[in-house]
Order: C-alpha cells, then structure tokens, then sequence
C-alpha cells in the first residue's frame, strides 16, 4: 500500500486535489470514479519524494519549523499510547501543508505494510537526516520512542532557534551595505557626472580628489556591464571550486584561523557536535556510530575530519576526551567536560552542558560581532559619502578663492 497524490474533476469542472491511499494508481483511479471524479494525474508520493532527491533541490526538504512540530505531535501522541500508524494519520490531518501531509501518509503506508518508523523515514534521506533516523531507530530499539522524539523536538527548535538570532542579526547589516551600494553607485553614475559638467568650462586645474572622483565614475559608467560579468565569473568559479573536497578543506581551515570568524564558526560547530552525542548516546546509540553521524551534522570539513579520526582513534581503545584532543579542533571546555563526563558516567549530561556552553558563547560573539558591525558600516557609508561631497566641493572652493 502507498499514499499517492491526484488532481481530479468533480460533475461540475472544478478542480480538486488531495491524497488516497491504495495499492496502485488503478486502485486510486477506482476510487476516483467512486467519487463521481474524473482523474486527471496520479501521482506516488514515494515516487516523486525519489525524484526530488535525485534532482537535489534547495527546496527538497520541509521546514525545520514543520519538521519539529511534527515531531513533537508523534512525541505526545506515542506517549499517550497512540498506535503509530494512528498517530501519523492524526498528524496529517492536522497539518495545513501539502506535502508534509502526504509524507506523513506515505510512511504511514510503510509501517502497515511492517516496516520500522526509521526504516520508513530512511525512504526520505533528503527530509530526514541520519541524526534524526538514528535516533528514532535507537528509540524503537530501547521501547522509549516518545522520549527520543521529545528530544529530537528540543534539539530542531534549538537549531531553529539558533539559526533565526543570526539571520535576525544579519538583516539590518545586509540591508545597510545593499542601500550603502546602491546609493554610492546612484552617486557614481549619475550625480557626479551631472555636477562636474559644471567646471568643465571654468579651464582650472582641478583637484587631485575630484579627478580620482570623475575617473573613477567614468570607469564604472563605460565597464558597468563588464564588471557584473567579472562578478558573475568569479561567484560561479567559487561555486564551482566549492564542489572539490581539497579547496573546500583549504577554504574551511583558512576560515577557522581566521579572527572572531573562525571563533563563530567553530563555535557553532563544537556546540552543534555535543549537542548531537548528547542526543545520540542518551538514546544509547552505540559511541563510534555516534560520532559517524555527528561528523556528518559538522559544516566544516577540518572538524568533521577530526571527529573521523577521533572515532578511529576510540576503536583503537582511547578514550573520547583524548581521542578529540588529538584533532586540535575543539576548545579545552569540550574536552575537560567530555573527560569528566567518562571518568564520572556522565557523559550525557556533561555533552549537554558543553552544547549549552557553547550556544551561549556564540549568542554572545553573535551579538558583539553584528553590534559592531552595524556603526562600523554606518561611519563606512558616511565616510565614502564624505569623500564624494569634498570632491564635488573643493574645485567649488578653489574657484571662489580665485575670483576673490
């Protein structure tokens, strides 16, 4: 059985769509016609889930924001002994969107038919990751479904959370450097040309600032086009060079050495890796499987690749705490908590607090870093516009010392 996605035509023309579950589109068609509808497309949602995996587009995924309510719905309705199959339908019912309702149907499907809930979700690798598969399978495992549910909701908030105070942060900087752009281009291209007409004709000598000014507007008028092309070049020619492992790992180590950059970056990371092995071996995933799927969560590759090596170096019989030392990636804090999280049996407990840790450290670097950015644009904006005005304003003066 499928869940599987129809438009169709009722007596009077009118379009409808919605989402049946049957054995085959023929069996879906049927009950169309049942229905006094005419099929107009069937679609499997498996069948186009699959599709928009092997197309990898940005927006093959659901929202985090969805993805956590959701999971926080199957948390409660699992708790209170709702069967799973019920508690999937009763989600899709009260979801708005389209296309998380007919997921939601589609591995209801595959648990009727008796697979696990993770071997269901495993069928979407591009909704749900290998932390949340992992986590729920470990959950099925151990009968404690709806508290590792509960816990995969808190962490998708967390995240959630996280990443709306930087984009929050990041709209007023992005939005003052488009205007600070936009309006020295305005300037450059229109404005300057129109008033240095004006001493054209006077036959003085002007001001080294003032040529600077005019040169430089002159340049921007004739290659405009040019220089959007050059621009285009150079994104997509780092786009491209992204896609190899080597540059990227070039692009990622010079990034974390560099100043308060790679403090964020590293930080976001160190909090993003504890959090996972927190919620990884609370769920009683076994360590070195666990540090497989928290490398994977890792954005950047030297830290990813140190946590690879430190799951080597555990296999070979050490310790996390050392194991993680050696990658010389992360901050003392994580291993002193991880090596006091071994030695007392706390590990869990210890991740959760060097996760905390971290988050709170980077909420404070995040917002000193975009509080002072902010001025700082500001008196850059002011000062190039300062620059422009004194330009147009020197041969003004110049030429009032010679008539006096």
């Amino acid at each position: 059985m499928g869940a599987y996605e129809y438009t169709a035509l009722n007596p009077k023309g009118s379009q409808k769509k919605g989402i049946l579950e049957g054995d085959s589109s023929r069996q879906i068609r049927q009950q169309l016609k049942e229905q006094n509808l005419v099929p107009v497309t069937i679609v499997e949602v498996a069948q186009r889930e699959r599709k928009q995996q092997e197309k990898k587009s940005l927006f093959s995924g659901i929202s985090v924001m969805a993805l956590a309510l959701m999971t926080r719905q199957l948390a409660t309705l699992s708790r209170s002994g709702t069967p799973l199959a019920d508690a999937l339908t009763t989600v899709s019912r009260q979801t708005d969107k389209p296309r998380l309702k007919s997921l939601l149907l589609a591995i209801r499907s595959q648990i009727l038919e008796g697979h696990s809930l993770a071997d269901a979700l495993a069928s979407f690798p591009h909704v749900f990751d290998k932390l949340y598969i992992a986590t729920v399978k470990a959950g099925e495992q151990s009968g404690h479904l709806d508290l590792v549910l509960e816990r995969m909701a808190d962490y998708t908030e967390t995240r959630q959370q996280m990443r709306q105070k930087v984009q929050l942060a990041l709209l007023y900087p992005v939005i003052l450097t488009l205007m600070a752009v936009l309006v020295v281009g305005a300037l450059l291209a229109f404005v300057v040309p129109e008033v240095v007409q004006v001493f054209e004709n006077t036959g003085q000598t002007l001001p080294w600032l003032t040529r600077a000014l005019i040169a430089t507007s002159d340049f921007l008028r004739a290659n405009i086009i040019f220089i959007f092309i050059f621009i285009a070049i150079i994104i997509a020619s780092f786009s491209w060079l992204m896609k190899k492992e080597a540059f990227r790992l070039r692009i990622h180590r010079l990034t974390l050495r560099t100043p308060v950059v790679g403090s964020l970056i590293g930080g976001m990371n160190t909090a993003r890796l504890a959090r996972t092995l927190s919620i990884l071996n609370a769920s009683n995933v076994p360590l070195l499987d666990a540090l497989h799927i928290s490398s994977e969560v890792l954005s950047s590759l030297p830290m990813q690749h140190a946590v690879e090596r430190a799951a080597i170096r555990v296999r070979e019989g050490t310790n996390l705490a050392q194991a993680l030392e050696e990658g010389k990636c992360f901050p003392p804090i994580l291993i002193q908590l991880v090596s006091g999280g071994e030695a007392s049996g706390e590990l869990e407990q210890m991740l959760e607090h060097a996760a905390n840790s971290q988050e709170r450290e980077l909420q404070t670097i995040i917002a000193t870093l975009f509080g002072l950015l902010e001025p700082l644009l500001i008196l850059t904006m002011g000062g190039i516009v300062l620059v422009i005005v004194l330009a147009i304003l020197l041969p003004i003066f110049e030429l009032n010392q010679l008539v006096q």
